[in-house]
């Protein structure tokens, strides 16, 4: 007989600057995720707004603010935009692979690259190498590290352009955190394009959502969330979606295969 599940014990961090919105005080309640049951907890607590960072579940308590709303895809139900079809297209070729949750040089070395570009002075630009391990291999639940690749060549793998650090759960894929390549060169829309192939990935194994973390209305950060339909809200009487108005129904288009290696995130 197992041992009964134990109710865990919260507690709130000091008072912080709100990176998101300027003015604001962020404040977060969380909890530890250990022991057997770290898996059920984490995925009871992301279903009211929890996120996860190593063996922590948080969540926004701010004194004076609701800004923060958790958002998740419903995936069976998206129907890519045309300029989502057209990132789509263009980033079919990449090479996806659902590795176990093990840190590479490379992988650090594209983050670096990734935050200097698009959040220099931000919390995480004075991240090195431990920290980033940390990050990626501190997790009791069961978690991946997404790489996108160019094509291979020679049996050789190709240019890392893109990673996500994701959690597979029993209703959907949570993207923890992704990053990818910027600058001159880059391939245009990964970001979108990593978020569109979880998307496909979950549809494709009848998990219904793919959870994006927070949206902030109002933040130009966070404003790219709002572009995946139908997305859900999460508020005090539970998920809704938030379609401001109901759309015409769209053909369903016909995706590209992305090709892969190894085993996808769903199935690994």
């Amino acid at each position: 007989m197992s041992a009964p599940f134990r109710f865990p014990k919260f507690f709130v961090t000091n008072p912080s600057p709100c990176p998101y919105l300027p003015g604001k005080i962020e404040r977060k309640v969380f909890t530890e995720l250990n022991g057997r049951h770290s898996g059920e907890l984490n995925e009871a607590l992301g279903r009211i707004g929890f996120r996860r960072s190593q063996s922590v579940a948080y969540r926004p308590s701010c004194i004076d603010c609701t800004a923060c709303v958790s958002v998740r895809v419903i995936a069976g139900e998206f129907l890519p935009s045309a300029t989502q079809r057209k990132i789509i297209r263009r980033n079919s070729d990449l090479e996806v692979t659902a590795c176990k949750p093990w840190t590479t040089e490379e992988q650090y070395e594209l983050l670096g690259r990734y935050l200097s570009a698009r959040h220099p002075g931000g919390g995480m630009a004075e991240m090195d190498e431990s920290d980033f391990a940390d990050m990626v291999e501190q997790t009791p639940v069961r978690t991946y590290m997404v790489e996108y690749r160019e094509p291979s060549l020679d049996g050789r793998p190709g240019k890392l352009v893109g990673a996500c650090l994701s959690d597979q759960q029993s209703d959907g894929l949570s993207m923890i955190y992704s990053f990818y390549d910027i600058g001159p060169g880059a391939r245009k829309g990964l970001g979108t394009f990593i978020i569109l192939d979880h998307i496909i990935r979950a549809a494709r194994a009848s998990l219904p959502f793919v959870y994006l973390g927070y949206w902030v209305e109002g933040s130009q950060r966070m404003a790219y969330k709002a572009s995946f339909r139908p997305l859900e809200r999460l508020g005090r009487d539970g998920w809704r979606r938030m379609d401001d108005q109901l759309e015409a129904p769209r053909e369903r288009p016909q995706i590209p295969a992305i090709a892969e290696r190894r085993r996808l995130l769903v199935d690994a």
